[in-house]
Formats: C-alpha cells, sequence, structure tokens
C-alpha cells in the first residue's frame, strides 16, 4: 500500500492511498494546529488498506501531493552512515549511530519549492536518504523484533547549509532551515515494499545524476537504529527516521559543488519514489 496527504482543489487535505494513479480519501485532516491526519491513522493501529473511502477517488493529476506527514513528533536522522560518505567529508566514522534532529518546519512536500533566504547560506547542500516512518510505539526494542515497529518507507532529502552546520559546533541550525526536509511522495507500507536494505538511493542535479549509492552499504542498518534509539527514548507512532545518504554530496566533490537558485533536485528511493524540488532564493 502507499499511502500520503494530499490537498484537494476546495483546499481540504485528506490522507489518501494511491491506487492505480489516484487519490482514495480516507480521513480528513482538521484545519488545526499541527494536525497530521496520516499521523493519527498510524497512531490508531487501524488497518488503512481496508478503510473505507471518505469521498471520491480524484486524479493524482487534480490534487497537490503534501508531505505524507506534516506533525510526527519527531525526525531523527543519522548521520555519517555511509563509509564512503564519511571519506568523502573526512569526518570520523562513528562507533554508534550519530542521531540528530530535525523538526516539524522543515517538513516539504515532494513536489515544493526549498526557499532558502537570501544571504542566508552559501554552501547548500543535498542528502538523498531512505527514511522509515514507526507505526507503533517502540521502547528498549531488541534488533531482531525492531521491524515489527515499522510501518513504512519514504523518501527524504536532509537539505543542509553547510556553513552553517559547521561553524556553530553543533549541527541543529544548519539542518532546520525551513523546508530543509522534503519528504514523500508517500509512503510505502513494509510489507509491500520487502527488505529496505538492498534498495538503490540516488540523488540528481539538473538532470545530472550526483549520488548512486545502495542502503546494503549502511554501517548501522534499520533494526540496528530502530534498537538503539529505543534505549533511550520512546519511538511514538508516525515518528520518521532518516537512514544516512551515501557519498555524492555536493560537500565531498572536487570541486564543491553548492545549490543556487534554479537548481531541481531529484532524490530517488528504489521501490519508493522520486522528490523533485526547486531550490529558490529569496
Amino acid at each position: 500500500m502507499r499511502i500520503t496527504r494530499v490537498k484537494h482543489a476546495d483546499g481540504t487535505v485528506t490522507a489518501a492511498r494511491i491506487e492505480d494513479g489516484a487519490a482514495v480519501p480516507v480521513a480528513q485532516e482538521k484545519p488545526a494546529y499541527m494536525a497530521d491526519a496520516l499521523r493519527d491513522l498510524i497512531a490508531s493501529g487501524a488497518d488503512l488498506s481496508a478503510l473505507p473511502a471518505t469521498g471520491p477517488t480524484v486524479p493524482l493529476s487534480d490534487v497537490t501531493v503534501l508531505s505524507p506527514l506534516s506533525a510526527p513528533q519527531k525526525i531523527i536522522c543519522i548521520g555519517l552512515n555511509y563509509a564512503d560518505h564519511i571519506r568523502e567529508t573526512g569526518l570520523d566514522t562513528p562507533q554508534r549511530p550519530l542521531a540528530f534532529v530535525k523538526t516539524a518546519h522543515t517538513l516539504a512536500g515532494p513536489y515544493d519549492d526549498v526557499v532558502v533566504p537570501a544571504g542566508a547560506t552559501e554552501q547548500l547542500d543535498w542528502e538523498a536518504e531512505l527514511a522509515l516512518v514507526i507505526g507503533r510505539p517502540a521502547r528498549d526494542v531488541p534488533a531482531q523484533r525492531a521491524m515489527e515497529h515499522v510501518f513504512g518507507y519514504t523518501a527524504a532529502n536532509d537539505v543542509s547549509a553547510r556553513d552553517a552546520q559547521f561553524t556553530d559546533g553543533q549541527w541543529f541550525r544548519g539542518k532546520n532551515f525551513d523546508g530543509f526536509c522534503p519528504l514523500g511522495p508517500w509512503i510505502v507500507t513494509s510489507d509491500e515494499l520487502g527488505d529496505p536494505h538492498a534498495l538503490a538511493v540516488r540523488a540528481r542535479v539538473g538532470g545530472e545524476t550526483v549520488q548512486d549509492g545502495s542502503t546494503k552499504d549502511m554501517i548501522f542498518d534499520v533494526p540496528t537504529i530502530i534498537s538503539y534509539l529505543s534505549r533511550y527514548m520512546t519511538l511514538n507512532p508516525g515518528d520518521v527516521i532518516a537512514t544516512g545518504t551515501p557519498h555524492g554530496v555536493g560537500m565531498g566533490r572536487s570541486p564543491k559543488l553548492w545549490l543556487k537558485d534554479g537548481d531541481v533536485v531529484e532524490v530517488e528511493i528504489e521501490g519508493v519514489g522520486t522528490l523533485r524540488n526547486t531550490v529558490r532564493f529569496a
């Protein structure tokens, strides 16, 4: 099953299954602060594939596909999780999953512009990542049981302002500009995707391939990441965990390649889909 949030022509937002190029609405999102129709459905534990339609099926061309989640409790990112990416950055290999957070204001839809304040950064970079979505609460979960807590998978771009990231002494500001986490275009449930450890992870800038890796090369796999994080915090339904990026980011190239106004960045995860976001400095 593929499921996401969509905005209809009348302005309403619904969680919707994606079937045969169309959106089947299954829950309407309330116009309230931190509302998130899909997060709430996941938390309910309902069989989302069996939910009846709450309205007419609509072609995807007639709706705006939004970020699958708008207000997860946590967006956790794993840094330096591919050896080739570590080599290109010159940083040390972590001995345990290196976690940092993005907050909900960084979320952007799969086809939204990423709008960056003019002059805020001169080193804007991309990071193509497989992200997982937690399906049921996980607290101190052993690795061998961790996959039972995964609802599904989506694509993420961990957009990064490198000059902010590496001059502050910690990564929060450089990772948390508005719109710095395009997500989507939908969540593919774990039963449909299958093994998440053999998927191509690609990024293109202006149509040119800049990243071409595979999740098989992750240092810490999905069960290890979930088990590790759940020792210290409860992972809740709808929480997003981005699993790291392979080599090919702008900061690792020679000469370095930074995103500029008008660049189109595509992030493609095999079996999931493609994000396509245009950078705008304004």
